[in-house]
């Protein structure tokens, strides 16, 4: 018949590309390598059993003998301000569309893990503490994804409701009479530029790229001051950079409530203490760690707002291109 729709072959497996983020059960295009809980290695939030103990330890029951401070198996939640009672029952058994979800999340955190790798990272939040972020985001610029968007993520306390949170790989931002751990995950090279070496005590380190050779993407410790305390770190690696900023404009895009900027200060520089109350409570974009919590300094002195913000504004005013698909974890563009 003229102007039947094809049907799909019962059985055929629809494609993906492999830079899919899942928003409410759709899946949507970043552009940048995305590795799903869905995936092979994937970190699987939703699951209840420990992910790095041995199998036949990490059921619940024995998790909460073992780690007193898990006092839930779940490590999410129900999104539930603003939502009116016949929302919340709409969505309480998962039933999320976009329209709600993208009208109720308005802020996008961005954290540093403070265990150098995702893998540990995601032991530390889901086996030991009981913790999720909906991201992790890899030294060699692999994003993790694990929870869908419509979830409480468990990473930033007044914000939860209304945020996405991602955790970047990275050791942190360090007082400068304490900062041993520089040296021991930057230690310099036959040339004297640091390199990043991931400490073997750690055991596997779950990066993705064969034979990565992590760098900060600038060579020098970057010093500044967060909540008034003077801190050195070294720079996030390019990777990292150019992923973030990806991701960035995707949530820009999908949840229109998220400004593509970070909070500024009257003279249009970053706060770099936590946001006012009132002021949090009405702010809309994206913002650290410490925009929110007083005890809190991540993403830490070296973060590039200024680089990350007009990446991503880039690429929102860029006209759109169809993703293509990528041998092996490659470039997709």
């Amino acid at each position: 018949m003229v102007g039947c729709r094809t049907v799909p072959q019962p059985g055929t497996a629809a494609a993906r590309v492999g830079d899919e983020i899942v928003v409410a059960g759709q899946f949507i295009h970043t552009g940048t390598p995305v590795v799903t809980w869905l995936d092979p290695g994937g970190y699987d939030a939703y699951r209840v059993e420990r992910r790095f103990a041995p199998l036949d330890q990490s059921d619940w029951d024995q998790t909460r003998q073992k780690v007193r401070a898990l006092e839930t198996p779940n490590r999410y939640g129900l999104r539930r301000e603003p939502l009116t009672p016949q929302q919340l029952e709409q969505v309480r058994g998962g039933g999320w569309d976009l329209p709600t979800l993208t009208n109720l999340v308005d802020q996008f955190v961005i954290h540093y893990d403070a265990t150098g790798t995702s893998r540990q990272c995601f032991k530390v939040l889901h086996d030991l503490r009981g913790l999720s972020a909906h991201f992790l985001l890899d030294l060699d610029g692999t994003l993790y994804q694990t929870l869908d968007l419509k979830e409480r993520g468990w990473h930033a306390t007044t914000s939860n409701t209304r945020s996405v949170g991602i955790e970047i790989a990275h050791i942190g931002a360090f007082p400068p009479g304490r900062a041993s751990a520089l040296k021991e995950w930057y230690p310099p090279d036959a040339q004297g530029q640091p390199r990043l070496v991931i400490p073997a005590r750690l055991g596997e380190s779950g990066i993705r790229t064969p034979g990565f050779v992590g760098r900060p993407a600038r060579p020098e410790p970057v010093s500044g001051t967060i909540q008034g305390l003077d801190l050195v770190q070294y720079d996030f690696t390019p990777e990292q950079y150019r992923a973030l900023a990806r991701l960035t404009a995707t949530l820009c895009r999908v949840f229109p409530k998220i400004h593509c900027d970070y909070p500024r200060d009257d003279a249009g520089q970053l706060v770099t203490e936590k946001l006012a109350d009132t002021l949090l409570a009405n702010y809309q974009g994206v913002l650290g760690h410490f925009h929110i919590q007083t005890n809190k300094i991540d993403p830490g002195p070296a973060f590039q707002w200024d680089e990350v913000i007009r990446q991503a504004r880039d690429l929102l005013r860029a006209p759109s291109r169809a993703p293509v698909p990528s041998p092996k974890g490659a470039s997709l563009w």
